[in-house]
């Protein structure tokens, strides 16, 4: 055989098909891809394990992890601020101050109108309990057959419905355990928070000038600036909606004869940063003590009732036209993230779930998000270019 036909048997197939360079070329390609979606697919176990394995991790240690987690944010909503008074003259030592002691005014004030009016009905809980107690038994009464039923079953079924009542702390013993615990978390809280907020000058130009990659420095800026603004707006903006209906949750508790309305109007401004949950509970609060006050059920109901017609409105109407598409989240995701971060930290991560939530939507819209859905049917993890705020080039 000539050298010119062995060059040729080599490039063509046997029987005039696709030559064999085409075909290891395409044997490569379905390896590569084989090997992508090996890699992938390790990256989502570990993914999936981290997600598992971190709540364990956190809530042992969450004398440390909780006032990093809550200086990040409030560092995130306070830079803007300290930003302004440094763009006034002031040193950034002392605008970061400023911004932190205004932060401390405003939530001290807001504790304030919560728990001095608190503490003076604490009088009236017995009195309150008592009513209420009343009035279940009313109801009860109203529906003996059901318990006779119950009981008529549990004769039959031979359970006698024993009681087991366990021996548990005090309410004072609890405040008296965890009061040490709290003192030292918001003291780590506030300090990381100044010092994270006098360095956010210095991160930025470490950023932008001992970056070895222009690209890379440009990248990093936008995305501290989206997430930064992303929050901060959120935040703000949540916090103005809610002072609203705390106002108008006070005004009615008064046009109404309720107790201590302004207590009534920040407790509804402070339940109201928990999306679902906090609102429910405020019902339920409102519920309750309309009816340990009222004459009747009946009349104790309407605050409960007109409060969540507030909230119909606020959460339906209000918020979504304000904040607008850039901040709508999914609710199941954020229901996700609630019980996820309260399960971790209770009350404070419930508090902190949103914002979480919302500063990791910011960050994968600039680094791509994983594409959990279509990888289980066998697409790539991740599709498509992160977002980016210039323009392609035009070819």
């Amino acid at each position: 055989m000539s050298a010119h036909e062995s060059r040729d048997a080599a490039v063509s197939a046997p029987d005039g098909g696709e030559p064999a360079r085409v075909s290891d070329s395409s044997t490569q390609m379905t390896f590569a891809a084989q090997e992508l979606r090996l890699m992938s697919a390790l990256v989502v176990i570990l993914g999936l394990g981290l997600f598992l394995a971190l709540p364990f991790v956190l809530s042992i240690g969450s004398v440390v992890f909780l006032p990093l987690v809550t200086a990040l944010i409030l560092t995130i909503v306070l830079s803007p601020l300290a930003d302004k008074l440094a763009s006034w003259g002031l040193p950034n030592v002392l605008a970061s101050f400023l911004s932190l002691l205004l932060l401390c005014a405003i939530m001290m004030l807001a504790l304030g109108l919560i728990l001095q009016p608190a503490v003076a009905l604490f009088d009236q809980l017995p009195q309150v309990v008592d009513q209420v107690s009343k009035r279940f038994s009313e109801l009860r009464a109203n529906f003996h057959w059901i318990a006779s039923a119950n009981e008529q079953i549990a004769q039959i079924t031979g359970h006698t419905g024993r009681e087991v009542v366990l021996a548990s702390p005090s309410v004072f013993e609890q405040l008296a355990f965890a009061t040490p615990s709290v003192v030292l978390e918001t003291l780590l809280t506030f300090l990381m928070t100044f010092f994270m907020v006098e360095a956010r000058v210095r991160l930025r130009r470490h950023l932008m000038l001992d970056r070895s990659d222009f690209g890379s420095s440009i990248k990093a800026a936008r995305v501290i600036r989206e997430v930064q603004d992303r929050v901060a707006a959120y935040i703000l903006t949540v916090t103005f909606i809610n002072a609203g209906v705390g106002v108008i949750v006070a005004l009615g508790a008064w046009a109404l004869g309720v107790d201590a309305p302004v207590m009534w109007g920040g407790l509804a401004a402070l339940l109201n940063f928990l999306p679902y949950i906090g609102p429910l509970a405020m019902t339920a609060v409102l519920a309750l003590y309309g009816v340990g006050t009222a004459e009747t059920a009946l009349l104790g109901i309407i605050p409960a009732a007109a409060y969540l017609g507030l909230h119909t409105v606020e959460s339906n109407v209000v918020t979504p036209s304000i904040l607008g598409a850039r901040f709508t989240m999914n609710p199941v995701v954020i229901l996700i993230a609630l019980s996820y971060f309260s399960w971790i930290w209770g009350v404070f991560g419930a508090l902190l779930s949103v914002p979480i939530l919302l500063t990791l939507t910011a960050f994968f819209d600039h680094v791509g998000r994983p594409n959990l859905i279509g990888f289980i049917f066998g697409e790539p993890l991740f599709i498509g270019n992160p977002q980016t705020t210039e323009p392609a080039e035009e070819t």
